[in-house]
């Protein structure tokens, strides 16, 4: 039995919520243990100095929040 894996996160969506607030998560880190945390715009850009360097990943999707606000007027 093999288990397949994917190198590539899925996109955040709707269902992602910031672990602080509980607003729509537009940023995923991934800790070395294998751990998510999840935040927020706001929340991201005031852990993302000290957090940042100690994630195995950091997927933003920061730059959604700019689309998602020119497509809706």
């Amino acid at each position: 039995m093999s288990t397949a894996t994917s190198l590539e996160q899925p996109t955040l969506n709707a269902a992602d919520r910031c672990d602080r607030c509980g607003a729509q998560a537009y940023v995923r880190a991934v800790l070395p243990s294998g751990g998510q945390l999840y935040f927020c715009a706001h929340h991201a850009r005031q852990v993302e100095e000290s957090l940042r360097p100690q994630a195995a990943m950091w997927q933003d999707e920061t730059s959604r929040l700019e689309e998602e606000r020119s497509t809706s007027l």
